[in-house]
This record gives C-alpha cells, structure tokens and sequence, in this order.
C-alpha cells in the first residue's frame, strides 16, 4: 500500500479525488485529506507520505510555497489543476505529472502507476514550472526537462537540432551530437515546441528552425541542418517553411 495525502482548498475536488482513488487505485491508502495548505504541510512532515495530491492555486500558502518549506521532497508528487493549455504546456516542459479537473479515472490510474516507480520530483523541474507558470504566456524557459528510465535530463532548447519520431517515441539530436530519447510521441513535442521556433517539416521530423543551415527545392524538397544532417520537407508543409522564413 502507499501512503497518499489531498490537498487542495476545494472540499467537493478532495472529497471526489479520495472516492475515485478508492474506486480505481485500492493500492492507495488516504491518510489525510486536506482543504488547508498549512495543514497539508503538517500532515506531510507528520506521516511522511509515498505520495501527494496538490493543487497550486490556494489561499496563504501555495503549493510552491508549500513545497519550499518542505525542502528535501522524498515523495512522489502529482499536481492537480483545472485545465488551462498554457498550463499544460508548462508542466509537459518540466515533465513533471498533473491531473487535470475533472479527473478521469484512466489518467489517475496512468499518474498512480508512474508514482509507485518512486520518481521524486527534481528541484530543478519545479523550478522550470514555477519560472513558466509565474512569468505567463511570454516567460518560455530556456531549457526543457526530458524524462528517461532513471530520472531527468535538462537540455538547452537552443542546443536541439531536430526531433525525430520513433513509433511512440521521440529522438532529440542535440548540438555536439548527443542524442535524447523519450517515450512521448512527436506530436507531443511539436505542442510543447512549436511556439519556440520549432516546425514539424514532415511526419518524422520536428526542426529548430535556428539550425536550418539550407533549403533546397525541387521533387526532393530537403533542409541541411547545422550538423549536415538533410531532412525531407513533406510537400503540405512546404508552404508553412516558405511563410516562415518569407522566402520567395
């Protein structure tokens, strides 16, 4: 059984979160459910639970503030939040796991088994969501988290090349030649990149426009890219690439 704490200042979305993990999730044990985040601190410095339920919005405290005053996290943590695309933006760039209100009972029983992997949360992931979250639509990070088996890689966004898809996973070639490999699909990359000068040239690919070092025209359409690596241009796209750049 792991040990999970609520905490969220909505009474109906706590009483609600606790009925469904009992319904979809028995190996959960709720042994506290709390409405107030300086009671939610107290409880998880008390019974130092395998997992925590948090909403970021709330009055006094906020789960940021709730989690500085923590400060070591030895704790699976799963944010809860009411749906807002940037948002989910923000935490796709920190790979951290959320839920989104109202909870759907094969996405809490996707988060309950990420959490019995013991994944902690990194500072340095919390860090990238608060700077994103705080700063609005326009504050982009410079960096992005990538998931793997172990824990979490943190790359210059900059630094990637092009990104390239592989079934139900995707391949980041960074600058210098090291290669990244998540279990996300390209589309999800590409809406979690798009607005940051990346176009999905192709059904495979997923290029920083910055690293286009040549376009060439033709049956063949293709790109050269900073590490002269050539990446077909599929022809649907061919006119967002032109519009991009305002080539004639």
């Amino acid at each position: 059984m792991l040990k999970a704490i609520i905490i969220d200042d909505e009474p109906d979305c706590v009483k609600l979160l606790a009925l469904q993990l009992k319904m979809y999730c028995p190996q959960i044990q709720v042994v506290a459910e709390c409405t107030d985040s300086q009671e939610g601190l107290l409880k998880i410095t008390g019974l130092l639970p395998d997992l925590v339920f948090l909403d970021i919005e709330m009055p006094v405290m906020n789960g940021f503030q709730l989690l500085e005053k923590i400060g070591q996290i030895n704790f699976s943590l799963v944010f809860v939040t009411a749906y807002d695309q940037f948002a989910v933006k923000a935490f796709r760039f920190s790979a951290l796991d959320y839920l989104l209100k109202p909870i759907d009972g094969k996405d809490l029983k996707a988060a309950v088994e990420k959490a019995e992997q013991r994944k902690w949360p990194d500072k340095q992931q919390l860090s990238l969501l608060k700077q994103q979250l705080q700063g609005g639509e326009k504050a982009f990070p410079d960096k992005i988290a990538l998931p793997f088996q172990n824990g979490v890689t943190f790359v210059e966004i900059k630094n990637v090349i092009y990104c390239e898809s592989d079934n139900n996973y995707t391949r980041f070639t960074m600058l210098g030649g090291q290669q990244h490999t998540v279990a996300k699909t390209l589309g999800d990359i590409q809406e979690v990149l798009e607005e940051r000068n990346f176009l999905r040239v192709h059904r495979q690919y997923l290029v920083n426009l910055d690293h286009i070092k040549k376009y060439v025209r033709g049956e063949g359409n293709y790109l050269t890219l900073s590490n002269d690596k050539n990446i077909p241009v599929a022809r649907n796209q061919k006119e967002r690439l032109i519009e991009k750049f305002g080539w004639l």
